[in-house]
């Protein structure tokens, strides 16, 4: 559960796992220019590609090779998980 902490963190990460949740299944191409275009943030492919990774690890993002391209894809599950470690509660009145 700390990967998944860690991963969300960062403020990139999360706006990674935004664009992935508005269109699954993007290449590091197609996250790149989301993320110049949409948000100014001009980073290169090699941090991309890192940011990836930390999530990918946090088992936020998964991905497939098909062909010489790789897609990747948001994967909720993780943080329905926490949200299950502390479910809401309705407060009773005194």
């Amino acid at each position: 559960m700390a990967d998944i902490f860690r991963a969300l963190d960062d403020e990139t990460r999360r706006v990674i796992l935004d664009e992935l949740s508005a269109r699954d299944g993007q290449t590091l191409f197609e996250i790149c220019s989301v993320l110049a275009m949409r948000h100014g943030l001009s980073l290169t492919r090699q941090a991309i590609s890192q940011h990836l990774a930390v999530l990918e690890s946090a088992d936020l993002v998964t991905s497939e090779k098909r062909g010489r391209s790789k897609y990747h894809y948001f994967n909720p599950e993780p943080l329905a998980e926490i949200t299950g470690r502390w479910p809401v509660r309705k407060k009773t009145e005194p």
